[in-house]
C-alpha cells in the first residue's frame, strides 16, 4: 500500500512519492556494524547516528550532514557486502512487480521497516539496486543539495539497461515530477529536477572473474584529497581495485564493499 504524501509532509519529511524514479539514498549492506563504522570513520571521517529503522542500522554523518546508511544484513538476508543505491518508488509492490515482469529478480523484500517499505533487486544483467516507498531520512533535502554521493550503472549496453529501468522506476513517464532521460555519446544520462544524478555507461562484462567489471551500480564519494584517503583505506585494511591518481580511485573494504572516491571539481562522477 502506498503511504500518504500528506501525512509524511506534515511529520516534515520528503516523501518518494514527491521524487519518484529518482536515486533518493545509498546504503552498505554489510556483515559487521561496528567495523564498518570503524573503517569508514578512519577513511572519510565519517561519525554516525543510529538509524530510525532499528539497531542493526545507522547513519552516516559528514560534518552533521547525513551521507549514507548503512545496515548489518547481508548475512541475515544471505546477500553480497555492497554498497547499494536505493531509488524512490511510490508503491514497492507493483515496482517489484514491474522487475519480475522484465526478467529482473528480487531478491529481498519489500520488507516493511518504521518509515516506509524496501526491497533489493537485480536487473537483468545481474546489478543489484534498492528501492524504496515511504518517507526518506531526515535531512534528506540537504543531502540531495550537497551530492555528497554519485551513482553510475557500469553495465553490459546501457540503452538496453535504460530501456529496462525506465519502465520498472517509470523514468520520462511525462507525469509531473518525473525523471528525465538523456543521451550523450555513449552515456545516458539520468537528471531530476534538472540536475544530473545517474548516469549509465556501457562496457560491462557479465562473466568477468572481476567483480569491478561486471554488470554493477558504483557509489561514488567526492573526497577533498583522494590520495590521503587511498593511503587511510590501506591502512585500515582496504585495497585498491583502480586508481587514477589525483582525480579518483575505486576501493574495497575490509569486508568487501566496494566504493569509489572522486576529486572535487568532478560534477558528476567519473567512469572507473
Amino acid at each position: 500500500m502506498t503511504r500518504d504524501p500528506a501525512a509524511t509532509a506534515a511529520s516534515g519529511r520528503t516523501s518518494t512519492s514527491a521524487v519518484f524514479g529518482a536515486p533518493c539514498w545509498v546504503s552498505l549492506m554489510t556483515r559487521d556494524l561496528r567495523a564498518a563504522h570503524d573503517f569508514y570513520g578512519a577513511v572519510l571521517g565519517w561519525e554516525f547516528r543510529p538509524a530510525r529503522l532499528g539497531e542493526e542500522f545507522s547513519v552516516a554523518l559528514s560534518g552533521g550532514k547525513p551521507i549514507a546508511g548503512m545496515g548489518a544484513l547481508a548475512s541475515a538476508f544471505h546477500v553480497a557486502v555492497a554498497w547499494t543505491p536505493y531509488f524512490a518508488v511510490q508503491d514497492a509492490d507493483a515496482t517489484a512487480a514491474r522487475i519480475r515482469e522484465r526478467s529482473g529478480t528480487v531478491a529481498v523484500g519489500p520488507v516493511a521497516f518504521v518509515l516506509g517499505r524496501g526491497a533489493l533487486a537485480a536487473d537483468r544483467d545481474g546489478a543489484v539496486f534498492g528501492i524504496w516507498e515511504g518517507e526518506l531520512p531526515a535531512g534528506w533535502e540537504m543531502w540531495r543539495a550537497v551530492a555528497p554521493a554519485w551513482v553510475r550503472l557500469h553495465t553490459r549496453d546501457a540503452f538496453e539497461a535504460a530501456i529496462f529501468y525506465g519502465e520498472v522506476l517509470e523514468w520520462a513517464c511525462g507525469r509531473p515530477g518525473c525523471c528525465e532521460v538523456e543521451y550523450e555519446g555513449d552515456e545516458v544520462v539520468l537528471r531530476s529536477g534538472g540536475h544530473a544524478v545517474a548516469r549509465l555507461s556501457s562496457g560491462a562484462l557479465e562473466q568477468a572473474p572481476d567483480p569491478a567489471i561486471r554488470p554493477r551500480w558504483q557509489v561514488h564519494f567526492p573526497v577533498s584529497d583522494v590520495e590521503a584517503r587511498v593511503t587511510a583505506a590501506l591502512q585500515h585494511g582496504g585495497t585498491v581495485i583502480a586508481h587514477e591518481p589525483g582525480v579518483q580511485a575505486t576501493l574495497r573494504d575490509p569486508d568487501g564493499g566496494i566504493f569509489t572516491l572522486t576529486a572535487p571539481g568532478s560534477a558528476e562522477p567519473r567512469p572507473a
